[in-house]
């Protein structure tokens, strides 16, 4: 399918690995120039760089000045931007409610909601200039069904789901399309990395991380396809929801879970 991309400006956020770094090779493949934001690079996304039209700019997503920096950085390069993604989040498992203290709670929606709030107001005076723009943010199923070892990730996602809609009300009339996607598990390094919860899972089951991660995950948690989903997986609807084939797809909600959600 031609998705109609080539020249079309983007900036993703948490660009460095996992979605993010998956979204910004599909968007290269595509011909999109993306400006990819993220604290740091990685070996994997300065390959991309050397075979793409891809600027790294590093930020921290999670203060104000950082979403600023991005969105003028690729201005000042590109002259306008035609798509903003809001992959930016992260989170750890806890142990339950009682053990997440305020600090846990602030960084939580820091990274995870007001990412997105500031990189979208930034953005948005750019997008509403541009032909056809759209905001994609990457939610999660957790913000419908929370798991108290991510209490306050599937809060700030909840959050982020809600503010999907509310812009698109706003900025639908006026060109700017913005949907969401809410992943179930997902095989990049949120699940896979040292101590994350392929490894909290394998523990409780008493199993390896990867017996977790392709059996007891899928098991448990009711997914019908059998497997989790990949991350280039995320990347193409990604792609198909910015991209003008889904020029009239707005304040949707997608779910990517294998038919983990049984009532959606």
């Amino acid at each position: 399918m031609e998705l109609h991309l080539k020249d079309k400006v983007a900036v993703v956020t948490g660009a460095s690995k996992g979605i993010g770094l998956a979204i910004v090779e599909a968007m290269g493949r595509e011909g999109v120039h993306v400006v990819a934001g993220s604290r740091g690079s990685t070996p994997e996304l300065d390959a991309l760089r050397d075979t793409f039209d891809i600027t790294v700019v590093p930020v921290d997503l999670s203060t104000a000045e950082g979403a600023e920096t991005l969105v003028r950085h690729a201005v000042e390069q590109h002259d306008r931007i035609d798509i903003l993604v809001n992959n930016l989040g992260a989170t750890d498992p806890r142990p339950g409610f009682l053990e997440v203290g305020d600090a846990e709670w602030q960084r939580g929606f820091e990274l995870n909601f007001f990412s997105a709030v500031r990189a979208s107001r930034a953005a948005l005076p750019h997008l509403l200039r541009a032909q056809g723009a759209s905001i994609v943010n990457i939610s999660s199923i957790n913000a419908r069904l929370p798991f108290p070892m991510v209490v306050d990730y599937s809060a700030a996602k909840a959050a982020l789901t809600n503010l999907t809609k509310s812009l698109s009300e706003e900025f639908a009339p006026r060109g700017v399309r913005v949907n969401a996607i809410s992943p179930g598990p997902v095989r990049t390094p949120f699940w896979t990395a040292p101590g994350g919860f392929a490894d909290a899972t394998a523990a409780a089951a008493g199993t390896t991380a990867q017996e977790a991660l392709d059996v007891v995950v899928p098991q448990s948690m009711g997914i019908s396809t059998g497997r989790v989903t990949e991350a280039h997986e995320v990347a193409d609807l990604a792609l198909f929801l910015a991209s003008p084939v889904a020029a009239n797809i707005t304040g949707a909600e997608v779910l990517i879970d294998g038919g983990q959600n049984k009532t959606i």
